[in-house]
C-alpha cells in the first residue's frame, strides 16, 4: 500500500474541531443533568451485580462494562449520574468521532458542523447516551474504528490498522457485535475494494491484536459451553424485551437518527457510488448492505447497525453542505428546524423530561424508559412478604432485573442476597441447600408448581405510577419448601436469554 494512501493526491480540509467540540461537550453536559431522573435500568441493576463478580466473561456479555459499573459504584455508591457519567462521556465522543471522520472524507468546516449536529440529535445517541450499557460503548467503538480505517485508506499510515484492531479488541471484551462489523469491512473490501489493503500486513496485525485482546473472553465461552451463542438463539427468536420483529429492523434505521435527518445518512450510503473521489470508502457501503442481509437472516435488533450511522452520517454531510451552498439561507433555516425538532424528540424519547405517569406515549419508542420505573417498590413489596416468612427466607426470582434490584435496594430492607437462573446469576450459584420458605418473583405457575411446594400467592408486583413496564403485574409467590434440593433443581431453573 502507497505510504501517500488513498486520495492523498487531494489536499482535504483544515480539521476543524470548535463547534463539533461544542455540540459534543453540550451532549455530555445534558446527558449528565437528566442522568439522575426516573431510575436505575433492569440492564444497570444487572451490570452491578456482575461487577461484584468480576471475570473474563459472562453468559450474555464480556467485563468490560460490569467494571465500569464496579468502578463508578464504588467511587459513588448508589448515585446514578456517577454511575451513567462514562455513557455521557461515550456519547460525547461519537458525536465528535462523527466530526472527525468527515473530515477524514473530505468534509469542510460546515460539513464537518453538520455531521457533529446530525449525530448529536440522533434518537440512538441520546437513548444509549443516559443509560449504562454495552450499546454506549459499542456505539463508540464503531465510529472509533471507522474513523481509523478511513484515515488509514486516506493518509496511508499503517500503524493506524493496529489501532483499529486495538480498539476492536477492547470492544470485543464488551460484546461480540463489533465481530460483524469487521467481517462485514473485511467483505467489503473483497468486493469493493480496495483490495491492496487485503495485501499489507497491517490490517492482518490488527486483527490479530484484536484476537489475542478477546483471547480471555473465548477461552471462557469455550470452558462453559459458549452460552453466548444461546443467548442470541433466544434474542433472534424475540427472548429479549427489546427484540423487534425481523421486517421491523429497516424501517427502524429511519427511526434511529430521525425521519427528518433520514435524508442525510442515506445521501452518505449512496454517496460512495455517486462521486468518485468517495469511492476508496464504498466499503462502508458495502459493509451496511451486508449487515443489513445478515441481521435480517439472523434476527438481530434493529440497532445493532446504530454504529454504522456516524461514518454515514460524515459522508452525508459533505452531500448536505454542497446542498446548502445553492441556497443557503432557506436551506440552512430548513436543516436547523429538521436538526431542533430531531432534537427535541430524542431528549423526549430518552431522558427523563416528562413525570413517570406521562410515559405511556414514549414507551412505544423507547420501552427501557420503562424498565427505569418502579424497581424500589418491587423490593418493598418482596422484602415485606419475606419478612412475613422468617429470617432465614431464600428470594428467587425469574429474571436478572429482579434479582439485581433486590441486591441493589434489599440490604436495608432485611435481605442481602437475591438468587435467580437467569444468564449471569445462574453462574454465582443456588441457595444453601436447607429448607426454608422461598419467596419467588415472577416465575410461571407452571415452573413455580414444578419446583416448590406449598406455595401461595402474596402479592403482585405495581409500581405507583402505573406504567406498563416488564415487571407490572408479575406475581410475589410465598412457598413453604423446595421439592428437591438447590443444588439438584439448579440446572433446571438456568435459563439464559
Amino acid at each position: 500500500m502507497s505510504d501517500r494512501g488513498l486520495g492523498a493526491e487531494e489536499s482535504p480540509p483544515r480539521l476543524y474541531l470548535a463547534r463539533p467540540l461544542l455540540l459534543a461537550g453540550a451532549l455530555g453536559l445534558l446527558l449528565l443533568l437528566f442522568a439522575g431522573g426516573y431510575g436505575y435500568h433492569r440492564d444497570e441493576l444487572y451490570f452491578l451485580a456482575a461487577g461484584r463478580h468480576l471475570a473474563w466473561s459472562y453468559p450474555d456479555q464480556g467485563p468490560l462494562t460490569p467494571l465500569i459499573a464496579h468502578l463508578m459504584h464504588t467511587l459513588a455508591p448508589g448515585s446514578l449520574t456517577v454511575l451513567r457519567a462514562p455513557a455521557a462521556l461515550m456519547s460525547a465522543l461519537t458525536v465528535l468521532t462523527s466530526s472527525l471522520i468527515c473530515f477524514e472524507l473530505g468534509g469542510n468546516r460546515r460539513a464537518q458542523v453538520i455531521a457533529a449536529a446530525c449525530t448529536a440529535c440522533a434518537s440512538v445517541v441520546v437513548v444509549v447516551g443516559h443509560l449504562l450499557s454495552t450499546t454506549t460503548f459499542d456505539l463508540l467503538a464503531w465510529a472509533t474504528v471507522s474513523w481509523l480505517i478511513v484515515r488509514a485508506l486516506r493518509t496511508g499510515d499503517s500503524w493506524l490498522w493496529v489501532a483499529g484492531g486495538a480498539v476492536s479488541g477492547v470492544a470485543l471484551l464488551n460484546k461480540p457485535l463489533i465481530a460483524f462489523l469487521l467481517l462485514a469491512l473485511g467483505a467489503g473490501l473483497l468486493l469493493v475494494g480496495p483490495r491492496q489493503v487485503l495485501r499489507s500486513v497491517w490490517p492482518w496485525g490488527g486483527l490479530l491484536l484484536a484476537l489475542a485482546l478477546w483471547s480471555p473472553w473465548l477461552v471462557w465461552q469455550s470452558e462453559h459451553g459458549w452460552p453466548q451463542l444461546e443467548v442470541s438463539s433466544s434474542i433472534a427468536s424475540g427472548g429479549s424485551a427489546s427484540s423487534q420483529p425481523r421486517w421491523a429492523l429497516v424501517p427502524f434505521q429511519f427511526l434511529l437518527v430521525s425521519p427528518v435527518l433520514a435524508p442525510v445518512w442515506i445521501a452518505g450510503l449512496i454517496a460512495p457510488w455517486r462521486n468518485p473521489r468517495l469511492a476508496p470508502y464504498r466499503l462502508f457501503a458495502a459493509a451496511w448492505l451486508a449487515l443489513v442481509v445478515v441481521f435480517l437472516v439472523s434476527g438481530g435488533k434493529p440497532y445493532y447497525l446504530a454504529g454504522l450511522f456516524p461514518v454515514l452520517l460524515g459522508a452525508g454531510a459533505i452531500d448536505v453542505d454542497r446542498w446548502l451552498a445553492r441556497r443557503p439561507v432557506l436551506r440552512g433555516r430548513l436543516l436547523f428546524a429538521a436538526l431542533a425538532l430531531s432534537g427535541l424528540v430524542s431528549a423526549v424519547i430518552g431522558l427523563p423530561v416528562l413525570s413517570e405517569r406521562q410515559l405511556g406515549p414514549v414507551l412505544a419508542l423507547n420501552g427501557d424508559a420503562g424498565e427505569t420505573v418502579g424497581w424500589p417498590a418491587l423490593v418493598r413489596s418482596v422484602a415485606s412478604v419475606a419478612r412475613s416468612a422468617g429470617p432465614r427466607t431464600v428470594v428467587f426470582t425469574s429474571n436478572y432485573g429482579e434479582a439485581g434490584a433486590i441486591e441493589r435496594f434489599g440490604p436495608p430492607l432485611g435481605i442481602d442476597v437475591a438468587y435467580s437462573g437467569h444468564n449471569g446469576f445462574a453462574e454465582w450459584g443456588p441457595p444453601p441447600d436447607r429448607r426454608t420458605p422461598v419467596v419467588v418473583v415472577g416465575l410461571e405457575p407452571n415452573e413455580l408448581l414444578r419446583h416448590f411446594g406449598g406455595c401461595r400467592l402474596a402479592a403482585r408486583i405495581s409500581n405507583p405510577a402505573g406504567v406498563a413496564n416488564q415487571e407490572r403485574g408479575e406475581p410475589i409467590d410465598l412457598c413453604r419448601e423446595t421439592r428437591t434440593p438447590w443444588s439438584q433443581m439448579w440446572p433446571s431453573l438456568r435459563h439464559l436469554g
